[in-house]
């Protein structure tokens, strides 16, 4: 048992102040050992960024290695070069509310293809919420578009186009801008000596100073929160805040970190903990008794920010085992039948009926198939039927069950749900209209579909049917029937042709 280990095995369990940037032991309600005056045992020294020598270091080395390693961003030249204070914090914004949970690689196109059509926040406050979905499409989280375009009209129709220039008012007046987003504004925008936290600052944070307890949670947060305000840099704010991000993502990952590389290793006391656990073991295999806990050991019972107890050292770890990874909820899972339906357009194109969805909730605002959810444990007779009763609810006629052709499942998952779209092709003739008075609706060619602001999930639908289709058309393939299809489930109905209104909205023959 490391040092480390033997001072958790003396009962530390979770505990800490909470509040917006609360001094350590300043908050209520913690599960920890009280200190004199009933508050919670303040972490120690070991925890803390105490030496204003070693900060000065620190900010020092992280910032020359960010000066020469930093990554080229489309963003970052934007700060730099903007002059007009409103246009750069403009830029920084968009950028920031696009990386939330997204993959810098991912971000970039997006964010060059939004800049070159919405320059200023006056050109985004014009647009529509329809064209602000398509280009968004394909990012995820597509709320976070329809916030970023109601925060710029709130810019313009309240703020005189005049961006709010500090983190606070950032925060208090913009929708869908959080405490990290405006500190990330406010900091590179503005020069505000003010911290940051997300993903990566936490794993920096929690391997620099060995916090174990739970990152997820409040008392642990507002610990971070006042750490990344004691450490930025107040010549270079908004320098020294990309700089952490930037060491998070490309050096102190959360798995195989480059510690070799890292410019601030000397300052990384989950550093110094393999390097004990090492020589413990070393000492262990040699019959030599551990060594007495020194002062860099925490030996604070009840500690807010070691480990738990239960949780022993795992050395092939290594230094990540910091942070520790907070239990992930498992995503619910769903089930949906999308029907495809098809038709051929006035210049022999085909055509697909998309209908948008409501604008809020999952989605909001998005243009798909004709969905319906489904209930859990369903047959495939079943499914049929729920989507026969979906579309005869906008036809106003009974729809066959024959004429729902089987084209396979999509499995795709969101961050909190676990979605399978059992998918079904319906071919219609040219002059069929549908009435869909109760949702907006339109028919759109495969360029016009792709085009659209239609999520991931629903191209991987249409290209689900691409497929199927592809495969009965050729020859060594054409008699071949897909899972949960019968003999002569298609009526007389051939695969890949167009049935006539009367076939499409004939009812199911009686058994």
């Amino acid at each position: 048992m490391g040092p480390l280990r033997a001072a958790a095995a003396r009962g530390l369990r979770r505990g800490g102040g909470r509040g917006r940037g609360a001094a350590p032991g300043a908050g209520k309600g913690s599960k920890g050992s009280a200190a004199p005056g009933g508050r919670p045992a303040p972490p120690a020294a070991l925890h803390l960024f105490g030496d204003p020598a070693e900060v000065e270091a620190l900010r020092g080395r992280l910032l020359a290695w960010y000066d020469q390693s930093k990554r080229d961003l489309p963003w970052r030249a934007l700060a730099v070069t903007e002059p007009d204070v409103n246009r750069r914090a403009y830029a920084v914004w968009v950028s920031e509310i696009m990386l939330q949970q997204t993959q810098v690689a991912t971000v970039i196109d997006y964010y060059n293809r939004w800049m070159q059509k919405w320059p200023t926040l006056q050109a985004l406050a014009e647009a529509s919420l329809e064209e602000v979905n398509e280009l968004w499409a394909g990012l995820g989280y597509y709320s976070r578009g329809k916030r970023l375009q109601e925060a710029a009209r709130k810019v313009v129709s309240e703020l005189a186009g005049q961006m709010p220039r500090t983190a606070e008012e950032l925060q208090k007046l913009l929708p869908g801008v959080g405490r990290y987003t405006a500190g990330a504004i406010a900091s590179i925008s503005y020069g505000q000596a003010t911290g940051v936290v997300d993903g990566n600052v936490i794993r920096v944070l929690c391997r620099l100073r060995c916090i174990g307890a739970d990152p997820s949670s409040p008392a642990v947060i507002d610990r971070l929160w006042a750490m990344a305000n004691a450490l930025v840099d107040r010549s270079r704010p908004g320098d020294f805040n990309q700089a952490l991000m930037e060491l998070g993502a490309t050096v102190c990952t959360p798995k195989a970190p480059l510690c070799g590389e890292c410019p601030v290793k000397q300052h990384c006391r989950a550093r110094l903990r393999v390097e004990k656990e090492l020589a413990l073991a070393s000492r262990k295999l040699l019959g030599k008794l551990p060594p007495v806990p020194d002062v860099e050991d925490c030996a604070v019972g009840d500690c807010p920010l070691c480990p738990p107890a239960a949780e022993p050292w795992d050395s092939s770890l290594g230094v990540t085992n910091f942070p520790r990874k907070a239990a992930k909820k498992q995503p619910r899972v769903e089930q949906t039948a999308t029907c495809v339906l098809e038709r051929r357009g006035h210049r022999g194109a085909l055509e697909y009926l998309i209908v948008q969805r409501p604008s809020s909730g999952l989605l909001a605002g998005l243009w798909e198939f004709p969905s319906v959810p489904l209930a859990p444990g369903l047959q495939q007779e079943q499914q049929r039927e729920v989507l026969q009763d979906h579309l005869q609810a906008w036809t106003g006629q009974p729809v066959a069950a024959g004429s729902l052709r089987f084209m396979g499942e999509v499995v795709h998952v969101f961050s909190h749900i676990h979605q399978t779209y059992v998918v079904y092709s319906l071919p219609l003739d040219g002059d069929v209209t549908l009435d869909l008075a109760s949702s907006p609706s339109r028919w759109v060619t495969e360029e016009e579909f792709r085009a659209s602001a239609v999520s991931t999930a629903m191209k991987k639908v249409l290209k689900v049917c691409e497929r199927q289709r592809g495969e009965e058309s050729g020859p060594a393939k054409g008699s071949k029937r897909k899972r949960g299809a019968k003999p002569g489930a298609g009526g007389s109905t051939r695969p890949g042709t167009q049935l006539s209104l009367r076939a499409f909205l004939r009812a199911p023959n009686p058994p």
